[in-house]
Order: structure tokens, then sequence, then C-alpha cells
């Protein structure tokens, strides 16, 4: 507890079993008034929901808001700007969400006068990390309240108990529920714990969600265009879409045609491995689209030095720096990196994979006539490449000499 209690606090809520407990918790342990905060950001359950539990719960101050705009076009965008993957595999979809909740934390508390933001995050994750950061970086003087560090809770039934005992109404757990933690947005859905916790287990079939299983996909593959200004996709087809619909569509195309899946196991901040299953079927096929573009209008050094830095900037997010000042230093350079980043990529989908078939950029550094295995239009004389080979070679000669 801290040394002066907190008198109002916003915390992140969900509407499920653990907000709900840390909700009346709050009330009790601290006899707080508690402000609630639910973000759609598209999880794909109804949020309303949440409203009518808090106001059971006594809660007055309740904000439930559609981010999911907001989530893709100053989040998630962004972060594809960079070709951003963490350890090779992982498209950072939970990561990314939270600089977006913590800041609408930090802005609510400020509206409602709060000093204190709460969270559920438990206490071997990231998310704790993530959300507290932030809070750190935006609002330095609020407290930042973990019940899951504080209480003596520990397990699914004990939260059932406290239920119980103060009176918490919670929907009954649905027959046949996966016996797994999930977190969904606009950009993926993850699943962890539960039999997943065996690395070698492989996860049953009906676990995922957004994807069909790629031998369940269409046998004719799918063939379509992604549209780019300024490193963003603005359409699909030749079709504007906004942030939200366009990630939107490519999900549900790329869902059917069984792509986006990863089964990983990753190395959290705390030092933890933990296995997880992600799928994020648009943001796979937004990957593959945009390197197709910036293959055509990137400079090599360029190209080259945005793959070197994208580790460290992949790592900044995982880690919860979105709001650091290293993160803003690079995506300034990311961003300017892609001022030319205009044109199309042709995809083809089919069973699990995606295909970049054809690619264009009216600032395209393409030149077919330096590429050409044909005659020489140009007045690219071959001989040159002497030159340039007898200087690439000197170093390695002496070095050779070396071990003489």
């Amino acid at each position: 507890m801290p040394t002066s209690s907190p008198r109002k606090v916003v915390l992140a809520y969900s509407g499920g079993l653990d907000t709900a407990v840390i909700l009346r918790w709050l009330q009790q342990e601290y006899s707080a008034e508690v402000i609630t905060f639910t973000a759609d950001i598209g999880q794909g359950e109804e949020t309303e929901n949440a409203r009518h539990r808090a106001e059971s719960m006594g809660v007055t101050s309740i904000y439930i808001e559609d981010l999911r705009e907001e989530f893709v076009r100053d989040f998630v965008f962004p972060m594809l700007r960079a070709n951003t993957i963490y350890e090779g595999e992982y498209l950072l979809g939970t990561a990314i969400a939270r600089p977006l909740i913590a800041r609408r934390l930090v802005e609510i508390a400020r509206l409602e006068g709060a000093d204190a933001i709460a969270h559920g995050a438990t206490g071997k994750g990231n998310d704790q990390i993530r959300f507290e950061l932030g809070v750190a970086a935006l609002a330095p003087d609020l407290h930042v309240v973990a019940p899951w560090r504080e209480w003596q809770i520990r397990s699914r039934d004990q939260l059932l108990e406290y239920c119980a005992q103060h009176n918490i109404t919670v929907a009954a757990r649905p027959s046949g529920k996966a016996p797994y933690s999930m977190d969904a947005n606009l950009l993926h859905v993850s699943y962890e714990g539960g039999e997943l916790e065996d690395p070698w287990q492989t996860p049953p079939a009906q676990m995922w969600q957004r994807t069909k299983a790629p031998e369940e996909a269409p046998a004719e593959a799918l063939e379509l265009e992604v549209n780019f200004q300024g490193g963003d996709p603005v359409a699909i087809d030749d079709e504007t879409l906004s942030p939200a619909t366009l990630l939107e569509r490519l999900n549900q195309l790329g869902g059917e045609h069984g792509i986006g899946r990863v089964d990983l196991v990753e190395n959290r901040y705390l030092g933890i491995k933990s296995r997880g299953c992600y799928e994020t079927p648009g943001g796979t096929l937004l990957l593959r689209a945009r390197r197709a573009v910036e293959s055509l209008t990137l400079d090599r050094q360029a190209a080259h030095l945005k793959d070197e830095l994208m580790p460290r900037y992949a790592e900044l997010i995982y880690n919860g720096y979105w709001w650091s000042p290293e993160r803003r230093m690079l995506q300034a350079a990311i961003d300017n990196s892609q001022t030319m980043v205009n044109g199309t990529a042709r995809l083809r989908l089919y069973r699990g994979g995606v295909q970049v078939v054809g690619r264009r950029s009216p600032q395209s550094l393409y030149d077919k006539r330096l590429a050409t295995f044909g005659d020489d239009q140009d007045g690219y004389n071959q001989r040159d490449a002497s030159g340039f080979i007898q200087l690439s070679r000197l170093r390695l000669r002496a070095a050779a000499r070396q071990g003489d």
C-alpha cells in the first residue's frame, strides 16, 4: 500500500472476472472512488456489458471509447513503417496496444482529477511494465496500483471466492472455454497459458479464431493489390479505406486463406521465456506488401539501415518504451525514410502462404535498362566492374597474406 492511499483511481476495466474483483478491491482496500475505462480497439467483445457491470458495482464515472481508428492510424501503422518484428516472428500485437491505453488512462485521470491509475496485469508479464512505463513518461506524478503485486489472490478459484464473499456477480464460464488466456485487438489475437505452457504441445485446432487452417482454406488462390502513400496502406484494389477498415478487411481475407499463424517461445522483458501463439493475418499481408514497395523506392543503404534499426525499435516497443526519447528518435528517422514509399504491391494468397507477384511505384528507383541481361542500352560499360572489384578485394588480399 502506498504511503498515502489514492482517493480516486482510474481503472483499465474490461468487465471480466479479474477487473471486477480489482474494482471492488480498490473500493474496499483504499476506500477510493473508482473510474472505469474500457477501450474498444477491435477485440470483438460487447463493450457495453462493461458499463452495466460497472454500474452494478456503484461506479458513476464510466468511460467506454471506440479507439479503433486511432489505434491503427497512430500506433499500428507507425510501427509497421519499420517492418517491425520481435525475435523474427512476433508482430507485437499486444505490445503496440498498451501505449494507447496508457495515454488514455492518463488523460482521463487529468479530466477527473484522479491521483492514481490501476491495471489488471500480472506480476510475471510484460503488460505491467508497458502500462507503468507509459504512465511514468506521460504523468510521473500519478501513482499506479497493481493489485496482482499487492494482494494474496493467486488463482481463478480465489477470484471466484472473493466474488462470492463480496456479492460480485460474474458471468458463468462458458462450457468448453479454452484453458488459456487471450488478448485480442484489430491487429492480432494472442493465446498463452494452460496447455500451451508445454512448448511441445501442439495448439488445439479449435483454439484459432481469426484464421482457417491452411488445409481448410480455399483451393483457389486470391490475388489482391495494396496501395501505399507515404509508407502507409491507403487502399485495397484501389478502394480507399480508413486505417481500421483496411486492416479489418485484410484480416478477413488473410484469415480466410489461413495466413498469419505464429507459434513461438519468446523472451519476456523480465527474463522469463514464454510460449505464445498469435494470429495476425492483416499485419502479415501488410508486412509483405510494404517490403515489396520499399524494394522499389528505398535507396540500398537506407533500406539496409532500416533493417539494422528494426530489431532495436521492436525491442523498445516490446519492452514498453513507446513513449521514450529513443523510440521517438528512431521513429523520426523511420518516418523520414517513407516519404517516397508510394505505390502498389500485388499479393497472391494461397493456403497459409502469401507471395508478392507484382510491385510498382511512381517513385521507383528500378531501372530496367540497368538491370537487363539483354543488350545494354544506357552506356553502362561492363568492363568498369573490374576496377570496382580490384578496389574491393584489396583488404581481403591483405588479410590473406597475414597468415603466410
